[in-house]
């Protein structure tokens, strides 16, 4: 189902200005717009696409054999309570963690889709499980920006610690729902079972078809995102080439010299508003005058808010359900700022920490258009999804036997004759 929107009359001038505005930069800087374009396309074909096809894939398979529903009733206490989302919303997080971005919103909408959760539910779940890869905050900015593998762990840690900070900020979001309280004589392992198996009998498709409409499905996805960061990619170039981002700088200058942080740090702003890596690499190269912490601050917060690339790909995953990406795009101003601020307090104590610390040689390894480099990733997150799922079920299991307990604990003491 297609939701209508209004279009208001100054969004539809400044979109068709807009448009205008690329369209006249591209005839008038030709080869700018072809380099761009170019190193878009060798970043989508060499790291996005085989990073992400395999769990599109999976992720989709997943949902049409009823995994992901059986994983709702297992970790709705712990879900429910602690960000205000249903527990199918567990499959999203641990799916996002451990892939990188889009792939959250991606889920998300599926989920809204199938009306697994209400638009709410969809729009706060969004918001705390689009996170950057832990493989490209180590490989591609840690050791590939910033020469150094172990500040992977501060840019990592702060990175996640922000990123529940958000989920746990957003469960204020929205209005109070009101959830029907079930009761269930059955236990959750079979409630689990029986959720998969009536969701398996719903879908109906046979493994052949659903295979391959997860397929078709994943490749259309990711040829949408490689879009994006194709334009994105020939928008910054242009917008360097006029000048634009030369004045965003200057702007940007006069407001963080009231700060403390250095003037440096601008252009590395500037340029990671619009896109990650591009804006990493600028932090990377501040200058030798650019405290180290500052340039990890300003990497960790532009990896938070993910660039309007990232945005873009949000808004046109979600234009088919009724999700609003506004919750999206504030989610990701307050991680942005929550990254920098978790970098500023554990920078110090990590840094200290950190020469005692052994790290997975993988981590050292920059993103590269290997066999092996994508099947030792394809397992390497596989691993870390499959953790992930396990410890969320873990503390579920505890929250639901804890919580059975207590209430069979207060019914004994109701009952008891020495009240």
């Amino acid at each position: 189902m297609r939701y209508s929107k209004h279009i208001s009359p100054t969004k539809a001038y400044i979109g068709a200005a807009g448009a205008f505005f690329i369209t006249l930069s591209l005839v008038i800087f030709p080869q700018h717009a072809f380099e761009a374009a170019v190193n878009g396309l060798n970043i989508w074909w060499n790291i996005v696409f085989p990073a992400l096809l395999p769990f599109f894939i999976l992720a989709e398979v997943l949902m049409g054999l009823g995994a992901v529903h059986f994983m709702g009733v297992m970790l709705e206490p712990l879900m429910r309570p602690l960000f205000r989302v249903p527990g199918e919303g567990s499959f999203v997080m641990a799916m996002g963690l451990a892939s990188g971005f889009p792939i959250g919103s991606i889920l998300t909408s599926r989920l809204r889709e199938q009306n697994l959760c209400t638009k709410t539910e969809g729009e706060r779940l969004m918001s705390f499980t689009n996170t950057a890869d832990p493989l490209f905050m180590f490989g591609a900015v840690a050791v590939g920006i910033f020469g150094e593998a172990s500040l992977g762990i501060i840019i990592a840690l702060a990175h996640y610690l922000s990123s529940l900070s958000v989920g746990f900020i957003m469960r204020f979001y929205g209005p109070q729902e009101i959830t029907k309280s079930e009761k269930h004589n059955k236990n959750i392992f079979y409630r689990a079972l029986n959720k998969l198996y009536q969701a398996r009998i719903k879908d109906g498709r046979p493994l052949g078809q659903l295979m391959g409409d997860a397929i078709i499905k994943s490749i259309n996805t990711l040829l949408l995102i490689g879009g994006f960061i194709i334009l994105f990619s020939v928008i910054i170039r242009i917008m360097e080439a006029v000048g634009i981002l030369k004045l965003l700088s200057l702007i940007i200058l006069k407001l963080l010299g009231g700060l403390g942080i250095h003037p440096d740090i601008a252009p590395a702003l500037i340029n990671g508003f619009f896109e990650v890596t591009l804006g990493c690499q600028e932090a990377g190269t501040a200058g030798e005058t650019v405290p180290l912490m500052q340039k990890i601050m300003a990497a960790g917060a532009i990896i938070a808010w993910s660039g309007l690339s990232v945005h873009a790909q949000v808004a046109s995953i979600i234009s088919k359900t009724d999700l609003s990406l506004l919750p999206f795009s504030c989610a990701r101003f307050i991680h942005g700022i929550l990254a920098a601020l978790y970098t500023f307090i554990i920078f110090k104590p990590a840094e200290a920490l950190l020469s005692n610390l052994s790290i997975p040689v993988f981590l050292y390894t920059e993103p590269q258009s290997t066999f092996n480099f994508w099947f030792e990733r394809i397992i390497f997150i596989g691993c870390k999804t499959l953790l992930l799922i396990l410890l969320l079920l873990t503390i579920s299991i505890i929250l639901y036997l804890f919580s059975n307990a207590m209430i069979i604990f207060l019914r004994l003491k109701k009952q008891s004759p020495y009240r």
